[in-house]
């Protein structure tokens, strides 16, 4: 065994690409006596850190007014899946100004892909039977 795969963690395959801003639903494992349960966690992804060991990342949500955080680590067994519900627009790759922030302040804008704001291209079908220009009248050549 090589020194160097010792401290390493595997990423659990199947993640979704995560960013600051986004809200997401992250269901993980808890154990409670002799029963384990799955419980979900929504909220806004106010921190990611990425680093050799899998990094984790902080998810912020406000219950009756008060603010819970909870840090997952991307390559713990106990996270089951998460879930992207939106992506949010935002500038900074930290989010702790929203811990000041109200609920109502903190909602983000809704990033939206470049890609699927682009107008679809014509289909090839389309320019084959669309009409073609003419040409002027005093330019028309004749074969001889």
């Amino acid at each position: 065994m090589d020194m160097s795969t010792i401290g390493k963690n595997k990423v659990k395959p199947g993640l979704p690409k995560l960013s600051p801003g986004d809200n997401v639903r992250v269901s993980f494992k808890i154990k409670e006596a002799s029963r384990e349960r799955v419980q979900t966690f929504p909220g806004l992804i106010i921190k990611i850190t990425k680093h050799n060991s899998g990094g984790n990342f902080t998810v912020r949500r406000v219950t009756s007014g008060i603010g819970v955080e909870h840090t997952f680590p991307l390559a713990s067994p106990l996270l089951e899946k998460i879930e992207v519900v939106r992506h949010g627009k935002v500038r900074r790759a930290k989010l702790y100004y929203i811990r000041r922030l109200s609920t109502k302040e903190a909602r983000l804008k809704e990033r939206r892909d470049r890609i699927t704001e682009a107008i679809s291209p014509v289909p090839v079908e389309d320019m084959l039977t669309a009409p073609q220009p003419e040409a002027p009248a005093g330019e028309t050549k004749e074969a001889g």
